[in-house]
């Protein structure tokens, strides 16, 4: 049995990645095809119709290597993370993208007119293929974006706080990083990769991952912008004494006292705050 994450690497007992050959064991490899999301945000799924893992956003490169009974077994490019998106939502890949959705939200028009229906919409970061303007608006493959909205793929924001704040009482929802709902972690991966660094999904990923910033001494006090991290749980440092975070306990995505928020979490595990990280963006 390999010891590869199953998060991060596409093999199951029948099939698998052909780029694993050699390093795991299944009944078949194959190359996966390459495929976008055709919609504003997807279900990331453990199992067909299963648990919600995580999201995928319109736009997101994506290499699927299993479609069955309207389900497709996939891994996004963007952060690497394996699982199953209604196979409908799917669509073919098109021009590379050239801007990113820079503000929270935004709405996706089927013509360049605010009163038309909107199509769908926008969640942060997503990228999009800008192919010209008319009059205030973007023209994409997918439809019209508000010009002010998007910014160019090397334009970031470089202040994670500012950035995770702006999600505020948005809800709390196990695997999201959208403007529908977000858990922990993916406030985090939004907030980091609007300021341009890669973040991986996962709390355990994002606690291990040196390039998100150097270890820093639980001990000292907080500065803005430090990644605190719990058993499970992470939040963003406002300064020594509050962060934000998207959490369970509120269902929302909230500012609250680092004691109070560690007090909780000594309550479910005894160890308290586990690491730190200070990204450098």
């Amino acid at each position: 049995m390999s010891d590869l994450d199953r998060r991060l690497h596409a093999f199951r007992d029948d099939l698998a990645d052909a780029r694993l050959r050699g390093r795991v064991d299944a009944a078949r490899f194959v190359e996966g095809r390459l495929a976008t999301l055709g919609v504003g945000t997807a279900a990331l799924r453990r199992t067909p119709g299963g648990r919600l893992d995580s999201q995928v956003l319109l736009g997101e490169p994506l290499t699927v290597f299993e479609e069955r009974d309207g389900w497709a077994w996939l891994q996004s490019d963007s952060d690497g993370y394996v699982g199953y998106v209604e196979a409908g939502t799917l669509a073919p890949r098109g021009p590379a993208a050239t801007h990113r959705v820079a503000v929270r939200s935004t709405l996706l028009f089927p013509e360049p007119d605010i009163k038309a229906p909107i199509r769908d919409v926008l969640t942060l970061t997503t990228p999009v293929a800008v192919a010209g303007r008319e009059k205030r608006f973007a023209a994409t493959p997918q439809g019209y974006i508000w010009a002010d909205h998007l910014a160019p793929l090397g334009e970031t924001r470089p202040d994670p706080v500012e950035t995770a704040l702006g999600f505020l009482h948005t809800p709390y929802l196990w695997g999201g990083k959208s403007v529908a709902g977000v858990d922990c972690s993916g406030l985090v991966q939004l907030a980091l990769s609007a300021a341009g660094l890669a973040c991986p999904r996962d709390t355990d990923m994002q606690e291990a991952n040196e390039l998100l910033g150097p270890l820093v001494d639980p001990a000292a006090p907080a500065q803005r912008g430090d990644l605190i991290f719990w058993k499970g749980h992470v939040a963003i440092a406002l300064d020594a004494e509050t962060v934000v975070n998207a959490t369970a306990h509120y269902l929302s995505t909230v500012v609250e006292p680092l004691a109070e928020l560690d007090a909780r979490a000594r309550a479910d595990s005894p160890h308290g705050i586990t690491a730190r990280r200070r990204p450098s963006t």
